[in-house]
């Protein structure tokens, strides 16, 4: 394959954001673009001369090497169906649906025909983060404080619960995927809701939610998130290790050990356009560092959605049944 031809569906700010970065390599074109809003196609498709769709099916029958999902949660399922149908390598963006049948019907069908996907938790792809496991490596981790206080993002669907999930399972999905990647997998979640929206009209989510988690290695830890902002304040992980502390963040790494403080800088730009270069390597058969398939997307989904439910019922929820994190090519961590 000389070059990867690749179709969006749809045409938000992330769809956006990948056509940017998929329009800088040099072995990739974008053939076409299809979203519920006909204009936004348009409009995205116009700025790369690609075509326009009314929908995935149109979409597939111009048999693109690749199909980028970029919908919001709610809306996955049927676009992913179709695409795994067709045999076609899938990319999806986080969080993979609103809902655990939904990703779990998808990951059976994806599975079933050995397809080749990846979903966009590009955090996986920053330096620091693999650090941070060489560091953690051979060292008991004891306990993780995880954060994510933000804004309410300007989208109608995002202040709904059955429309986003809510904070946790739209927002703090990427701190929970590195919760899994640097501590091990939750065994138990406890969360709670302040049963109160943010200040938005038709909202139905919590505006904080406070969670405590158990894993199978016998750390603790906590979640908090809030959407009560107008900035993005806080999001990253604090890991307490014998002899060692870390915070990780997609600006970079603060190490305090028995040799002192230093920080290693990250670049998130440069996460996000690795993430879509190791995809499309692996599409054109030219690399194999896709970090998180989706059948591992769909354990940190599991784990946000634990959360979740948890915090509407008031109950703890086990997690029976963890699923490894699959680990960074070339980095080695002791069980």
């Amino acid at each position: 394959m000389r070059v990867c031809r690749v179709g969006l569906v749809g045409a938000g700010g992330v769809a956006q954001r990948h056509a940017r970065v998929l329009a800088g390599f040099d072995d990739t074109e974008l053939v076409g673009v299809t979203d519920v809003r006909p204009a936004a196609a348009e409009a995205l498709a116009g700025a790369y001369d690609a075509r326009t769709f009314t929908d995935v099916h149109e979409l597939l029958a111009a048999a693109p090497d690749a199909v980028y999902v970029c919908v919001p949660p709610f809306a996955h399922g049927p676009v992913e169906e179709a695409v795994v149908a067709a045999g076609v390598p899938l990319f999806v963006e986080k969080p993979v649906a609103v809902d655990l049948v939904t990703a779990e019907r998808i990951a059976d069908r994806v599975a079933r025909r050995g397809l080749l996907t990846a979903v966009g938790h590009h955090w996986r792809y920053l330096p620091v983060v693999r650090q941070a496991r060489e560091l953690l490596a051979g060292r008991r981790v004891r306990m993780v404080n995880g954060t994510w206080w933000d804004r309410v993002p300007p989208v109608d669907w995002w202040s709904r619960r059955d429309r986003s999930g809510g904070p946790v399972v739209e927002q703090a999905a990427h701190v929970l995927d590195l919760v899994r990647v640097l501590v091990g997998e939750a065994t138990e979640v406890t969360a709670y809701g302040d049963g109160s929206p943010p200040p938005v009209d038709g909202a139905d989510i919590d505006s904080v939610t406070a969670a405590v988690l158990r894993f199978d290695t016998g750390a603790v830890g906590t979640l908090s998130a809030a959407c009560v902002l107008g900035w993005k304040h806080r999001a990253g992980l604090e890991i307490l290790a014998d002899g060692l502390a870390l915070t990780v963040t997609e600006d970079g790494l603060l190490i305090r050990d028995a040799d002192g403080e230093r920080r290693l800088p990250a670049d998130p730009e440069a996460a996000r356009v690795a993430v879509d270069r190791a995809f499309v390597d692996a599409v054109r058969g030219v690399g194999d560092d896709v970090r998180v398939p989706y059948a591992e997307g769909l354990a940190t989904h599991r784990l946000a959605l634990a959360l979740a439910d948890s915090a509407r019922t008031g109950a703890p929820v086990r997690l029976a049944t963890p699923t490894a994190a699959v680990p960074d090519p070339g980095v080695t961590v002791d069980a």
